[in-house]
């Protein structure tokens, strides 16, 4: 493993969040939440989900600075279910799902998605209700907003599905984290 992070006297370690995806778009987005949050986190890009292992995970982190706080992510679409059954069998690790991709849970910042849908149609419906191109790998001004005004609702629209069915997503568990690491970083303050 990795170099431990020690805490210096009266100081609290904050936990450094590890994110291992295979999309542009997931990549873009934990860049923005990053950026939204202030919080250490390291995106790994651009994994095919068959190169993914706890072997892959750990020699990333090897001669980097951790900590036991520190948490795993993997997120990934569950567009290929072999993957998606590799990926559950990754000890110590969270596994942020969307199905059919990411875009589900964009939308679900717009609307509350509870029948099938393509990851094609999600991106339409994007595309109409912000009157513009959606591009994957970038996350343009407009959907940043919606992203910051309205992640309760998709957080609570997201809960009320089934994971690995369509349409399903877990981020509201990231965000979850990401809204922990945050409160407990300003209560030290």
């Amino acid at each position: 493993m990795g170099n431990k992070r020690n805490a210096s006297r009266g100081k609290k370690i904050n936990p450094h969040f590890w994110v291992f995806c295979e999309g542009k778009t997931e990549e873009a987005y934990v860049i923005f939440l990053r950026s939204l949050y202030r919080l250490p986190i390291e995106v790994v890009p651009k994994i095919s989900g068959s190169d993914i292992n706890i072997r892959y995970i750990e020699s990333y982190k090897r001669n980097k600075p951790t900590h036991e706080k520190d948490r795993d992510f993997l997120i990934y679409d569950a567009d290929i279910l072999h993957i998606i059954e590799k990926l559950r069998n990754i000890p110590n690790v969270n596994l942020i799902i969307s199905n059919p991709a990411i875009e589900l849970w964009f939308l679900l910042h717009y609307k509350n998605q509870i029948t099938s849908i393509s990851a094609a149609e999600c991106v339409r419906q994007l595309e109409n209700r912000n009157k513009n191109t959606y591009k994957k790998g970038l996350i343009d001004e407009q959907l940043k907003t919606r992203l910051k005004e309205k992640y309760k609702e998709a957080c609570n629209r997201a809960r009320q599905l089934r994971l690995f069915e369509n349409p399903s997503t877990n981020m509201f568990l990231f965000i979850e984290a990401l809204e922990s690491a945050k409160q407990e970083k300003l209560a030290e303050k």
